[in-house]
């Protein structure tokens, strides 16, 4: 194979420089591939590990190779100059992509991509201490006419420090980490037969494949260019191609899945069962994963309505309805309007969750609250609703969009259902988690049906309320008693306003909540003078709230930016990070980790009612458990790939790490102190 790939390339290259239009192209525009040396961090710790990436553009219509390149090509030489001590591993390379040509296929990168190295740092160095690091380049670079040969030598210069990342580079580490392929972890088994290579991949019937291949890093185990087959038997992927001209003691790939990723494994000689179900992945298992995705996302959706952060916005829809009486058709009206709210918000949300995770964005269920803007937007409309409701004016004579949720009728229940999607969705109930975590993983089409169920179980109690008599006949009758109720409402919506202003606190600073206050009250003003000339019969009575919510909305550029947490470990309490996880593993440290949020009320309950009891942090502390706590808040990236890899898409998370055990157990959403007291004693 090495042999036939050689005189294969030799051939191109004589070829195309004994053209001169060719050798003129080939020629021109300097390096068809840029090369460059980006450290993670320009200061690394003495002592410590840290990574380099080489990274590398092409020019539009040129590519690069892979580390096993196929049937031509060849893969990148690197020839390094470190500073005395200093050392490299050897480079992780992103997931390929396929390129035929002439009936050869080509394991290539035709957009930027970065190989990532591991680098040693020498220990005992002195803080400013200069490392020049340096890499000769040797590759080869085509277009779908020519291949070039070309070099280049790279270099950075380092500073011994802290090993502080570069806040310039952290977002092109993560993109570049996430195109790496991920390690299975499984045993994987290999069988060559009757001139087929055939593979045996543990991968669960719900990851769904979308165009997946092969890339075989073992050079000659498989013929790169022949068809390859995929089909599912219960929980295995079987794998058939041509086998290629040696029969390998181990066989090293990368599947990759169709969406840019991948899975990394080293196979060993065993049996392969026979094919199943054909196609990259089995319809009927996903299927069967989305309608329990469906049903998971309904109930969660259902049980969501008895949620802490969920009932402020659902009394206005309760007022609405009774104020509706026995008017049934007006009723029904409503509460599929409201319905139709919640779901738009739903599939909405879930729509740019998944645009933005096919873009490469680390990003879960409610996102739009990890942006302080939208935290001010709903601190002025819960304040205004809040002063609606407490009798300040009436929605009924503002207009230009004001009578949104606390409007009657039709479209005052639409806009509750929409208010009421948006602002809940942070807490993830039972079931909703786990169902969301893997509607995230399935086919466009089938994620967004399980958001579609999770509003439809959201929106249920209303639907049966406007479509059930029976259930109507429990709301109590229309009266005087209804102003006074709603005054009482007037209170959850301003408790709802300073959980608001609170989460803006914990982003922002105090500057910020200064900010959100301040647009609140400037907001109460104008709508406190629209009261006046209501009381009045003055004529266009809405002018004062218009400018005043204006003024309001400006304030947003008054804002700080978002407060970057500082990280900070006790003795037995300190942030996540999976370097550290691993650590304590080793040691034998029992290990509670939980994901919070800022915005995730339930995460606040669970906390203050189980997590930080004195019972439970008394046995803790005699079992020695270290609890590690991971804050999304701010949308972390790591945080985010650690709840993915767990199925998860939002928080809460609660796992549970005893000694011995590399697999966590995961723990209810809702916790207790006698639950994790004894997770504790054992």
């Amino acid at each position: 194979m090495a042999v036939m790939r050689f005189v294969l390339m030799t051939l191109a290259l004589v070829l195309g420089f004994a053209s001169p239009a060719a050798a003129e192209l080939a020629g021109a525009g300097g390096p068809h591939i840029a090369a460059s040396l980006v450290p993670e961090s320009s200061q690394p710790a003495a002592g410590k590990r840290m990574t380099i990436a080489i990274s590398m553009v092409p020019q539009p219509g040129w590519h690069g190779y892979w580390r096993t390149p196929g049937d031509t090509g060849f893969p990148m030489k690197i020839d390094w100059t470190l500073p005395k001590g200093a050392t490299v591993g050897d480079p992780a390379y992103p997931v390929p992509t396929t390129l035929v040509i002439a009936g050869l296929m080509n394991h290539v990168f035709e957009k930027p991509y970065a190989l990532l190295v591991p680098f040693d740092v020498p220990a005992g160095l002195a803080r400013g201490t200069a490392l020049p690091v340096s890499a000769k380049l040797d590759y080869l670079v085509c277009s779908p006419s020519i291949c070039v040969p070309e070099g280049a030598t790279i270099s950075t210069t380092l500073t011994v420090g802290d090993g502080a990342p570069d806040t310039t580079s952290a977002a092109k580490f993560d993109a570049w980490r996430k195109a790496l392929p991920r390690p299975l972890g499984s045993s994987v088994s290999f069988e060559p037969k009757d001139g087929k290579f055939r593979l045996a991949v543990p991968l669960p019937a719900s990851i769904a494949l979308s165009q997946p291949h092969l890339f075989a890093v073992t050079d000659g185990a498989v013929s790169y260019a022949a068809p390859q087959s995929f089909s599912r038997e219960g929980d295995t992927l079987v794998i058939e191609t041509a086998a290629g001209p040696t029969v390998p003691k181990s066989f090293e790939g990368v599947l990759a899945l169709g969406d840019g990723t991948g899975l990394s494994f080293t196979a060993a000689p065993g049996a392969v069962p026979a094919a199943g179900s054909q196609g990259g992945a089995s319809s009927h298992g996903t299927l069967g994963l989305a309608l329990i995705a469906l049903a998971g996302a309904m109930l969660g959706g259902l049980i969501l309505n008895i949620m802490p952060c969920v009932f402020p916005i659902l009394s206005l829809k309760a007022l609405s309805l009774a104020k509706a009486g026995g008017d049934e058709r007006k009723v029904r009206r409503e509460a599929l309007a409201y319905t139709v709210g919640v779901i738009l918000v739903c599939v909405a949300l879930g729509g740019v969750i998944l645009a933005l995770k096919a873009a490469g964005t680390q990003v879960g269920w409610a996102f739009q609250l990890q942006d302080p803007r939208v935290i001010l937007v709903l601190i002025l409309l819960t304040s205004a609703i809040g002063f609606n409701l407490a009798g300040l004016f009436e929605f009924g004579a503002v207009s230009a969009g004001s009578d949104l949720a606390a409007k009657g009728g039709t479209a005052g229940a639409f806009w509750t259902g929409a208010l009421a999607a948006f602002v809940a969705m942070p807490c993830t109930g039972p079931f909703m988690a786990s169902a969301l975590g893997v509607a995230i993983q399935l086919p466009t089409a089938a994620a967004l049906l399980v958001f579609v169920g999770l509003g439809v179980g959201f929106a249920l109690p209303f639907l049966l309320i406007g479509y059930v008599p029976a259930f109507r006949r429990l709301l109590p009758k229309p009266g005087g008693w209804m102003e006074t109720f709603k005054r009482i409402l007037a209170v959850p919506m301003f408790l709802t306003a300073l959980g608001l202003a609170w989460v803006l606190g914990h982003q922002t600073q105090a500057n910020g909540v200064v900010v959100g206050i301040g647009g609140a009250m400037l907001l109460a003003f104008g709508l406190w003078l629209t009261g006046l000339r209501q009381r009045g019969f003055k004529a266009v009575a809405w002018v004062p709230a218009a400018i005043a919510l204006l003024l309001a909305i400006g304030t947003i550029a008054l804002l700080p930016p978002k407060e970057t947490k500082a990280a900070e470990a006790g003795a037995t309490s300190q942030p996540f990070d999976v370097g550290r996880l691993a650590a304590l593993q080793a040691q034998g440290k029992p290990v509670f980790l939980y994901f919070t949020a800022d915005w995730c009320l339930s995460c606040k309950v669970n906390e203050k009612a189980a997590i930080e009891r004195a019972e439970t942090q008394q046995a803790f502390r005699r079992a020695g458990v270290v609890t590690m706590v991971g804050d999304w808040t701010d949308g972390n990236a790591a945080i985010g790939k650690f709840l993915e890899a767990h199925g998860r898409s939002g928080v809460p998370l609660y796992l549970w790490y005893a000694p011995g055990h590399a697999q966590p157990k995961e723990l209810p959403q809702i916790l207790t102190p006698g639950l994790l007291a004894g997770l504790a004693k054992g």
